[in-house]
C-alpha cells in the first residue's frame, strides 16, 4: 500500500492565506494544509499560499497584512520576493482599545535576583569600570589606558570588578552643535557615564571637538567625584602623559569598584532591552512570542522592558497604539514612524528595504511581516512610554526607545537609556555582546542551536519540534535572565564579546 507523505506548516490564523513551511518542501509535496500539492521547493521558515490571492490583494499571515500580490498567487504557490511586496495601506491605529486587557501575573513578584545597588539608587547587574570618549580623536588613547590596566595584572587583585570596558566611537566632531545628531550622542555617552553597570567611568576627551566634555557635564548637572572623573588630551600635554594619567585614574577608582557586592533586588529594578538580529521565519512564533511571555512576566513583577528599533514595527505600530496606556504616548510613537517615514525618503531610501538579504533568504519577504513578528517580543502589556534615541526612561512597564534596526546601534541606545540587561533573538546566528549589559542569545530554530550552541543560551526551537508550549519557555527565559543579572556568565561573556558593539546612531551633516 502507498502512504502519502505529508508535509509539515502551520496555518497561524483562519483568517490567513498563507502557511509557514515547518521543514524543506519539495515541488510537488503535499501539505498539511488542505491537502494542497506544492508547485516549487520551498525552504523551511518560508510561506506557502493556501487560498487564491489575486494581483493586489492582501498577503495575510497572523491574521494581518504582511503584503500585496504582485501577481496571481495559485494555492500551493511559494509566496516571497517574486510575487509579494509593499504598498500603503489603511492602519486602524484605535488608541488605548487594548490598554486595559493586560492581566498581570503575580506569581514572581515576590523573586530577587543578585545587583550591585549604587549610591544613585540605581541598581546594576554588572560591576565594571568604564573609559568613555568624546571624539574619535582620543579613542587610541582610550584602549591604550584600559589595555595597560590590563596588561599590569593588577585586576587580579580585584575579585569584585569584572574588568575595564573601553568605550570608543567615530563621531564627536564637525557636526552641528544643537543638531539631533549631538543631542543623541551626548545622551548616549551620558547614559553610559551614569550606567548603573559601571561602578565608576573615566571620559577621555581631545579638547578642541564640538563634544566638549566640560559642556556634557554641565549640561545635564555631572561633578567629577569618585563615579566620573575627565582627561583632556591637550591639557595633560599629549598622548603618553594622558595614558599614564588616564591608568593612575583607574586604579584609584579600583578599590572603591572592589567595595561594591551584589545584594537581594526586586526584579523591579531590571531593564530588559528587547532585541532581535538575523531574524528568519521562526523568529515571530518562537523566540520572539516566548520572549514576549518573559516580557510580561517581568512587567508583572513591577520591571521594564524596552523595544526599539523603530523601523522593525513599521506596518505593525497599529498593534501598538492600541495598547498604549495613553493617547499621549500613542502619539508619540505616531509621529516617530512619521519621522522614520521622512527621514527615510530625504536620505533616497525605503522602509521596506529591511528585511536584509539574510531575513529574506530566512523567510522574511516584507518590512510588514518582519515588524509582526518583531514586536511579539514586547509581550502583551500596555504601552507606557515611546522615548528618543538613548532618552533615560523614567517609567516602569513596557516601553519603546527610538532607535534604527542596525542591531549593535538600537541597543547602544537601549543600553545608554538604562537596559541592565539584552535578551536577543536571532534565526540567523548574531553573535554580539554589549557591555556593559550582559547579552542573552535565544535561538529561533534548532538547526542552528545546534550549530551555533557555543553562542546561543536558549534554543526556542523545541516551540515547533517538541511542542514546547510559549508560557514554559517564558519562563525557561525568565529564570535565565534573573540568573544572568545575578552574575552567571552568559554565552556572549565567556566569547568575550561586547568591546565593539558600542555604536551610537549619527545623524546629520558631517561637515
Amino acid at each position: 500500500m502507498f502512504f502519502k507523505t505529508v508535509r509539515k506548516v502551520t496555518l497561524l490564523n483562519p483568517q490567513d492565506n498563507v502557511a509557514l513551511a515547518l521543514e524543506d518542501i519539495p515541488a510537488g509535496a503535499t501539505i498539511s494544509v488542505n491537502d494542497i500539492q506544492v508547485s516549487r521547493d520551498v525552504p523551511r521558515g518560508h510561506k506557502i499560499a493556501v487560498k487564491e490571492i489575486g494581483t493586489g490583494a492582501e498577503v495575510v499571515k497572523y491574521a494581518q497584512v504582511i503584503g500585496f500580490a504582485k501577481e496571481p498567487i495559485a494555492p500551493g504557490d511559494h509566496v516571497h520576493s517574486q510575487n509579494c511586496g509593499v504598498e500603503d495601506f489603511e492602519r486602524d491605529y484605535d488608541f488605548c482599545a487594548d490598554a486595559g486587557n493586560f492581566v498581570a501575573d503575580t506569581r514572581h513578584q515576590n523573586r530577587t535576583f543578585k545587583g550591585f545597588r549604587r549610591s544613585s539608587g540605581k541598581v546594576g547587574t554588572r560591576n565594571y569600570i568604564g573609559i568613555l570618549t568624546s571624539v574619535n580623536c582620543s579613542a587610541t588613547v582610550a584602549r591604550l589606558v584600559a589595555d595597560e590596566v590590563k596588561n599590569s595584572g593588577i585586576l587580579a587583585d580585584y575579585p569584585n570588578v569584572d574588568g575595564i570596558v573601553p568605550l570608543v566611537h567615530g563621531a564627536g566632531c564637525c557636526i552641528k552643535s544643537d543638531g539631533e545628531g549631538y543631542g543623541n550622542l551626548q545622551r548616549t555617552l551620558m547614559g553610559y557615564a551614569g550606567h548603573p553597570n559601571f561602578a565608576s567611568t573615566l571620559m577621555i576627551g581631545l579638547g578642541c571637538e564640538v563634544m566638549q566634555v566640560s559642556r556634557m557635564m554641565e549640561e545635564v548637572g555631572l561633578e567629577e567625584g569618585s563615579a566620573f572623573r575627565k582627561l583632556i588630551i591637550q591639557e595633560q600635554g599629549g598622548t603618553r602623559k594622558t595614558v599614564q594619567a588616564g591608568v593612575e585614574v583607574i586604579k584609584s577608582m579600583l578599590p572603591l569598584a572592589e567595595q561594591c557586592t551584589r545584594t537581594d533586588e526586586p526584579l523591579s529594578e531590571l531593564t530588559v532591552a528587547l532585541q532581535c538580529g538575523g531574524s528568519d521565519g521562526y523568529s515571530g512564533i518562537t523566540a520572539n512570542p516566548a520572549l514576549g511571555v518573559a516580557a510580561d512576566l517581568l512587567v508583572s513583577a513591577g520591571g521594564t522592558v524596552v523595544l526599539s528599533e523603530t523601523p522593525e514595527v513599521y506596518g505593525a505600530e497599529h498593534l501598538l497604539t492600541r495598547r498604549a496606556a495613553s493617547p499621549e504616548v500613542a502619539q508619540k510613537l505616531v509621529d516617530r514612524i512619521h519621522w522614520w517615514e521622512e527621514y527615510a525618503a530625504k536620505n533616497g531610501g525605503e522602509m521596506d528595504n529591511n528585511p536584509t538579504p539574510g531575513n529574506k533568504a530566512g523567510g522574511l519577504t516584507t518590512i510588514f511581516e518582519k515588524s509582526l513578528g518583531a514586536i511579539a517580543k514586547a509581550g502583551t502589556s500596555p504601552l507606557k512610554g515611546v522615548y528618543l534615541y538613548s532618552q533615560p526612561i523614567d517609567t516602569k512597564g513596557f516601553v519603546l526607545v527610538d532607535g534604527p534596526g542596525y542591531d549593535p546601534c538600537a541597543i547602544t541606545g537601549q543600553v545608554a537609556s538604562g537596559s541592565n540587561v539584552v535578551c536577543f533573538t536571532t534565526g540567523r546566528g548574531s553573535v554580539f555582546g554589549f557591555k556593559p549589559a550582559p547579552s542573552i542569545k535565544l535561538a529561533t530554530n534548532t538547526t542552528l542551536f545546534q550549530n551555533m550552541e557555543e553562542d546561543m543560551d536558549i534554543n526556542c526551537g523545541d516551540i515547533i519540534d517538541e511542542g514546547v508550549s510559549l508560557e514554559v519557555k517564558g519562563q525557561e527565559i525568565l529564570d535565565l535572565i534573573i540568573d544572568i543579572a545575578s552574575g552567571d556568565q552568559s554565552k556572549s561573556e565567556l566569547n568575550g564579546l561586547g568591546d565593539y558593539e558600542f555604536v551610537p546612531w549619527q545623524l546629520g551633516a558631517q561637515m
